[in-house]
């Protein structure tokens, strides 16, 4: 099948950052198996999704809404010859406004990005006949005002509210931190991302996923254990205009 050229670049893209999470997992003592490679598609077109797709690729993930329920339809459209779309996962990873939880609970398979009480309780309640949504804590560990996410000190409590939300599976953490070059400076910043997920486990929670790590900062997230990482710009290149 000929993918046209800008998919051909894409797919190109793809099979070298795959290739580089698994150098970076050989380097740090990491099963490659176990990160999952979550191509972050936003303002890129629906027909690349789907040719990265047909490769085999899984997951991917969105920031805005409206741009995403289009181009999920879109590429069930085209995959479904194929019969390969009900395989494709789809992650939100934008700021979550309540009014939209209840699109967001139906269209997606993960949320990286619950930072409320409020929140959690809608996305639980338009999730009903369903099975349970896969969510992330987003963090926010530097306490940055420009960007959302709960404090290490205010997780715990927020953590505590899922054990009454049925339609909801609590999976892990999620931060985006400081964009930082030096490397052991991006490594301790995912380091009190795990230690906290450790905290809360011995608090009594079974959480599994770290999402954490960008084109940017990948090594640095594998090397303190991140399990999903976010790749748009070394996938997609560049977004369009």
């Amino acid at each position: 099948m000929n993918m046209g050229p800008d998919t051909n670049q894409t797919a190109g893209r793809y099979r070298h950052t795959v290739e580089r999470l698994r150098e970076y997992s050989r380097r740090y003592g990491r099963d490659a198996d176990s990160i999952r490679l979550i191509a972050v598609s936003k303002r890129h077109p629906a027909e690349e999704v789907a040719g990265l797709a047909r490769l085999g690729h899984r997951d991917f993930a969105e920031n805005f809404l409206q741009e995403a329920v289009e181009k999920i339809n879109l590429v069930a459209d085209l995959l479904s010859p194929d019969h390969t779309a009900d395989r494709t996962k789809w992650h939100f990873i934008g700021h979550i406004q309540s009014r939209k939880c209840k699109l967001i609970s139906q269209y997606f398979d993960w949320v990286h990005t619950i930072d409320s009480l409020k929140v959690a309780q809608k996305l639980n309640r338009y999730r009903e006949n369903h099975p349970p949504l896969n969510v992330l804590v987003q963090l926010n560990l530097q306490h940055e005002a420009t960007k959302s996410g709960v404090t290490a000190e205010r997780v715990s409590e927020l953590s505590k509210c899922f054990l009454s939300l049925p339609n909801l599976k609590f999976r892990g953490l999620m931060i985006l931190p400081k964009i930082e070059s030096d490397f052991e400076r991006q490594r301790a910043v995912f380091r009190e991302c795990r230690e906290t997920l450790e905290r809360l486990n011995a608090e009594g929670h079974e959480l599994d996923q770290l999402s954490m790590g960008m084109t940017a900062d990948l090594e640095a997230a594998i090397a303190e254990g991140a399990t999903q990482v976010r790749i748009g710009t070394a996938i997609f290149g560049p977004r369009p205009n």
